[in-house]
């Protein structure tokens, strides 16, 4: 999925780790990525929305709750 899709069904992040052109990385939630995109409290329980991108690539959604526990979040259709 584009950029621009997530941005248009998401709306903008709240917060924002990172940037497409940053060259450091990080590995978390199981995958590699070197942007966040940030949504607190994005979901009814009050777990937060993270999306992770590599450059322009989607690597991930995740329900991250506030024990720093975490899952996938199919919000995107599994994208």
């Amino acid at each position: 999925m584009q950029r621009g899709a997530v941005w248009k069904a998401l709306g903008a992040p709240r917060e924002q780790i990172g940037s497409v052109n940053d060259p450091r990385t990080r590995d978390e939630y199981g995958v590699r990525w070197n942007e966040a995109w940030v949504y607190p409290g994005a979901h009814p329980d009050g777990s937060d929305r993270v999306v992770l991108w590599k450059r322009y690539d989607l690597v991930g959604v995740f329900k991250v709750r506030p024990d720093g526990s975490f899952e996938p979040d199919a919000v995107l259709g599994g994208a």
